[in-house]
C-alpha cells in the first residue's frame, strides 16, 4: 500500500483548493461538500480512486493509519481556506474528525465509539434516526441520516465484506475492536427504513464484590460461588439477552486454576480470555454451525480440562457441549438465552434433536445428566439493573427423572435473596470426588445462608 501523505504532493494540489475562495463563516455542511470536493479532485488527477476506497474501508474498520490519513489532509485543507475556527456539530469531537465523519466515515454515529459512550453495548440506525442504549435503555440522538447519506454508510460498511453478493437483504460485518454490524435492507426492511445495528461486548472485569455492590447478586453468597467454583461443577447461566449472563461467567472463569488447560467456542468474539486469565493456556475459537460440527469431533477427542460454550445458541453448539459433558469432563461453563430455566433440559434437547436428530426424551436426560447447576438472571423494569433471579441444581434420578431444584430465589419486592439447603446425589458424588474439604466448606455455607432466613421458592 502506498504511503497516504499529500505533503509530497503540495504543488500539485487541486484546482479545487487553489482557486477556493476563504470559507470563514461557512456552514458546516458546505465545508463538508467543499473538502469532499477537493478530496476527489485529488484522487482522480492521481487516478487513484480504488486505493481511496481501500483507504476508506480500512478507516472505518478501524485502522488508525488511514483514520489518521484523513484526519491530517481534512486539517490541511481546512486551514488552507481559513475556516480552521467554523462550528461543527457538538457530537463530534473536533471540526477535523466531523467532516471525516461526515463525508466518509460514521457519520453521527461516531459518537457512539467516544470516550462518552464506552460502556454502551448497542447502537442503531433505523432510517434516518440513530439509537445508543444509554443506561439500558435506547435514546434517540439528535443527529440524523438524510437517505443519501445513509445510503453511502451502507455501501461503505458492505465493502467490509466484498465476498457477498451486494443484493443480499441481510449483512453482518465486523470492525477492527470486534464491534458487529448487522445490516438490514429492503425487502427484508421496509423501504424507507433501511437499518444498522452495531453491537459490541462490553465484558467488564468485575469481581463478585463489585456485582454484589451493583446488586447483582447477593454479598452473602459470594463464598458459595466461590467454592462451587473451586470444586469445579458444570455450570450454565440462563437467562435473555443483556442480562450479566456473560459478565458473570467471566468472573466465574476468572477464578479458574491457570494451570489448567481450557478450550472456549464463541459463535462471536465476545470475552477477552487471554485478559481475564493472562497467561493460562486456553485455546479461544470462533466457530458456528458448520465450522463447529467439522471441529467438534477434534473437540472430543481434546486432553483439555475443561470447556467454555459462550452463548451456545445452536443444536450444533449444544450437542458438542453435552457430547463432552458426556464424557465426564467438569469445570464446564456455558451461556444460554431462556426466560424459565426449569425448561433449560427441554430447550436445549429440542434444539440439539432440530439439528442433529435422535429421541427428545433421551437427549433431554443427557442434558440433565450434563450441568450441576443453572443460574437465572434476568433485568428489572430499569433496564440497567440487573439480578440473579434463582439457582438451580438439576439432576437425573435413578429411575431417569429429571429434577431440577432451587437452591435459591430472588423476591423482587424486598429485593433480597433466600436459600434453600439441598445437595442433589450428582453434586453431593462429584463434590466429595473432586474437593472434600471444598465440598464440606460448600455445605457449610449453603446451610447458613438457608438458615438466615425461611425459604421462598418461585418468587415473582
Amino acid at each position: 500500500m502506498e504511503k497516504f501523505s499529500f505533503r509530497e504532493t503540495v504543488r500539485e494540489r487541486s484546482f479545487a483548493e487553489k482557486s477556493a475562495p476563504a470559507a470563514a463563516g461557512m456552514e458546516f455542511s458546505e465545508l463538508c461538500s467543499r473538502v469532499m470536493d477537493i478530496f476527489f479532485a485529488e484522487w482522480e488527477a492521481r487516478d487513484n480512486s480504488r486505493s481511496a476506497l481501500e483507504i476508506q474501508k480500512k478507516a472505518i474498520i478501524g485502522y488508525e493509519k488511514e483514520k489518521n490519513y484523513f484526519l491530517s489532509r481534512i486539517t490541511e485543507i481546512v486551514e488552507s481556506l481559513g475556516a480552521s475556527g467554523a462550528e461543527y456539530p457538538k457530537w463530534y469531537e473536533s471540526l477535523a474528525q466531523g467532516i471525516y465523519h461526515e463525508n466518509w466515515g460514521l457519520a453521527g454515529l461516531a459518537q457512539w465509539f467516544s470516550p462518552e459512550y464506552a460502556g454502551s453495548s448497542s447502537a442503531k440506525i433505523i432510517g434516518s434516526d440513530i439509537y445508543f442504549l444509554d443506561r439500558g435503555r435506547m435514546k434517540l440522538m439528535p443527529q440524523k441520516l438524510s437517505a443519501e447519506r445513509l445510503d453511502r454508510l451502507l455501501k461503505a460498511i458492505l465493502l467490509l465484506t466484498p465476498e457477498e453478493r451486494m443484493d443480499k437483504d441481510y449483512h453482518e460485518a465486523y470492525l477492527l475492536d470486534g464491534t458487529r454490524v448487522t445490516i438490514f435492507v429492503p425487502p427484508l426492511a421496509k423501504k424507507d427504513r433501511p437499518s444498522m445495528i452495531f453491537r459490541r461486548y462490553i465484558v467488564p472485569s468485575l469481581s463478585f464484590e463489585e456485582q454484589a455492590r451493583r446488586g447483582t447478586i447477593p454479598k452473602e453468597a459470594i463464598p458459595l460461588f466461590k467454592s462451587m467454583a473451586k470444586i469445579g461443577f458444570n455450570v450454565a447461566f440462563v437467562g435473555a439477552v443483556r442480562t450479566a449472563k456473560t459478565t458473570f461467567l467471566s468472573t466465574w472463569q476468572a477464578l479458574e486454576d491457570p494451570a489448567l488447560e481450557g478450550v472456549m467456542v464463541e459463535t462471536d468474539p465476545e470475552i477477552p480470555m487471554h485478559n481475564l486469565l493472562p497467561g493460562a493456556p486456553i485455546l479461544q475459537l470462533i466457530a458456528d454451525g458448520d465450522e463447529l460440527k467439522q471441529i467438534s469431533k477434534n473437540l472430543l477427542r481434546s486432553d483439555a480440562d475443561y470447556f467454555i460454550l459462550a452463548e451456545a445458541r445452536d443444536g450444533i453448539a449444544l450437542d458438542t457441549a453435552v457430547r463432552i459433558a458426556s464424557k465426564g469432563t467438569k469445570r464446564m461453563k456455558m451461556t444460554f438465552h431462556t426466560r424459565n430455566p426449569r425448561q433449560f433440559p427441554l430447550e436445549v434437547a429440542t434444539e440439539i434433536v432440530k439439528s442433529t436428530g435422535g429421541d427428545l426424551q433421551l437427549t433431554m436426560m443427557k442434558v440433565a445428566e450434563s450441568f450441576d447447576y443453572l443460574f437465572h438472571f434476568i433485568q428489572l423494569a430499569d433496564k440497567s439493573r440487573k439480578r440473579l433471579k434463582g439457582i438451580y441444581q438439576m439432576y437425573l434420578t435413578d429411575k431417569g427423572e429429571i429434577c431440577i431444584d432451587p437452591i435459591c430465589s430472588y423476591n423482587p419486592v424486598e429485593d433480597n435473596w433466600t436459600f434453600n439447603y439441598i445437595i442433589g446425589p450428582a453434586q453431593y458424588e462429584y463434590g466429595r470426588e473432586s474437593d472434600y474439604e471444598e465440598f464440606e466448606n460448600m455445605q457449610l455455607i449453603l446451610r447458613a445462608l438457608a438458615e438466615a432466613g425461611p425459604f421462598r421458592s418461585e418468587v415473582g
